[in-house]
């Protein structure tokens, strides 16, 4: 006979939830979260092709940059709107806002125009990830978290496998515009299914208070750091006004926002959570799987259409092989966790396996075979499985619950973070090594900007083999600093504490306690 469980004032312990009412709720939550990994799924093939209608190979970068980066900052906001308003209400308009990116994406006339949309998508898109996380965190204990994080982690097929199939089935046959309006269908269903299922959650506090000039300040400073990495050394020189400018507009944002943070009631993002050292390094984990995740499946594409001749629906086929090892992965990880209550050993091989993987992307070249690289994506994939709900399963159990929708929040925002200077930084790092690889070659430079893989095979074969090496360079360069910043991840894991997972709270503990 199982004992009814019930919550103990102060003790941290989540509000109690019938198993049936967690599988209801959660039905809802898998839609949402279905929907945005279907986007960046779905959008990633259809890239090269994108960039080539729209003339702005420079500018590549900042179509998932824009949308990550928005996401980034909007994260921590999310999070603090969920504890005043509730998560229901708070999850609901986040998805109406990414609807409204997507259909304003579709649209775009320009790259600028296109860029600005995925913004607002990310915006919506922070809110629906620090939303998942914070409601899951909410009903659930650690100890059973695993198990129900398991679950949800199902979709991941659907839309891991089944996102780069339609993205490259939409692009090689109707338009690309149409990897964006995809969204609406489902988003509205989406909200259909969360407005009945989310209604059982408890409303906020109506106490909490919006940090908005926190919420600016770090907009700024993390907006001027992405812009450092995306512009040094390629559009402008690191010692120019401008590189200076942006350095010096980062740090004196990121001390006063840190000031802000230590003196307000209320934080965006409550700077008494890093003082938990496995918070922290979770963090720094998320930060350095964001970044390699958000490389490979932005710029693996390129190298897949350009150089090994794939489709774009062969090329999100050939993308496979990552999601699923990265979802049997997760699945078996959150299994072993939810029976052992043990986490630790997950970080440490999840990080060396995705240095690896890197390492040896950093390794291809022309003649590499599809086989070949098939095999690192499975080793990359098996890594960020390993990480993937585990590093937020320890920040998670690192904090008070009273924090748990701003530190759900703090954490997915260093994710995001990392994503965000990963796929600038490495953007830049393509872009730059690109274009010298072409400027000395019969190729011209600029027709790069508008190259796209049916462009490229009408080439001469001398041209196309010029284009092809270029491509190249530029992915291994940006895999070489991707695998050293991942070989990072490795030693940060080897110092995260086993810590016991927090449980139930069972009746006869109350009456103990009130004894």
């Amino acid at each position: 006979m199982t004992t009814e469980a019930t919550p103990v004032a102060g003790a941290g312990a989540p509000a109690q939830f019938t198993h049936r009412q967690i599988m209801v709720t959660m039905s809802g939550l898998v839609i949402a979260m279905l929907l945005a990994m279907l986007d960046n799924m779905i959008v990633a093939p259809a890239l090269p092709t994108i960039v080539g209608d729209l003339g702005g190979l420079s500018h590549l970068a900042w179509v998932t940059t824009g949308y990550v980066l928005a996401s980034t900052a909007s994260t921590p906001i999310w999070g603090k709107l969920g504890d005043l308003f509730g998560r229901r209400i708070t999850f609901i308009s986040s998805v109406v806002v990414f609807l409204a990116g997507s259909a304003l994406a579709g649209m775009s006339q320009n790259m600028g125009e296109l860029i600005a949309f995925r913004a607002v998508q990310g915006l919506g898109a922070g809110g629906l990830m620090v939303g998942v996380l914070s409601i899951v965190g909410e009903m659930i204990p650690p100890r059973e978290r695993s198990k129900y994080m398991g679950l949800m982690m199902a979709v991941m097929p659907v839309a891991m496998i089944g996102g780069p199939l339609a993205g490259g089935f939409i692009t090689d046959n109707f338009s690309w515009r149409w990897a964006f309006y995809v969204n609406l269908p489902l988003g509205v269903i989406a909200l259909f299914v969360c407005w009945f299922t989310l209604a059982k959650l408890p409303r906020g506090t109506g106490k909490a208070k919006i940090d908005w000039l926190g919420a600016g300040l770090l907009t700024v400073w993390i907006t001027s750091l992405v812009l450092i990495t995306s512009w040094g050394g390629t559009e402008y020189e690191w010692s120019s006004p401008t590189i200076l400018g942006l350095i010096a507009l980062t740090l004196v944002t990121f001390v006063a926002f840190v000031v802000v943070q230590r003196r307000v009631a209320e934080p965006i993002m409550p700077l008494r959570v890093f003082t938990n050292l496995n918070f922290t390094l979770s963090g720094g984990l998320a930060f350095i799987s964001g970044f390699a995740m958000f490389g490979a499946v932005t710029f693996l594409p390129q190298f897949q259409q350009f150089v090994q001749g794939s489709s774009a629906t062969n090329s999100g086929l050939l993308l496979m092989p990552m999601m699923i090892a990265a979802m049997a992965v997760s699945l078996a990880s959150g299994t072993i966790i939810g029976r052992t209550g043990h986490y630790k050993v997950f970080p440490i091989v999840g990080s060396a396996l995705i240095a690896l993987s890197l390492g040896l992307f950093a390794t291809i070249d022309l003649d590499t075979t599809k086989t070949t690289t098939a095999f690192y994506m499975v080793l990359l994939g098996a890594g960020m499985g390993c990480l993937m709900q585990t590093s937020t399963l320890i920040a998670q159990n690192s904090i008070e619950l009273r924090d748990i929708g701003a530190g759900t929040g703090a954490s997915t925002f260093l994710r995001n973070m990392g994503s965000s200077i990963g796929v600038s930084l490495l953007g830049a790092l393509y872009t730059s090594s690109l274009t010298d690889s072409l400027s000395g070659g019969a190729a011209l430079p600029g027709a790069a900007n508008q190259m796209t893989p049916a462009v490229l095979k009408s080439l001469p074969v001398e041209a196309q083999r010029i284009f092809q090496t270029a491509v190249t360079d530029g992915v291994t360069t940006l895999f070489t600093v991707a695998a050293c910043v991942a070989a990072v991840g490795v030693v940060v894991a080897l110092f995260i504490k086993q810590v016991p997972l927090r449980g139930r709270v069972k009746a006869e503990d109350v009456v103990a306690a009130e004894v």
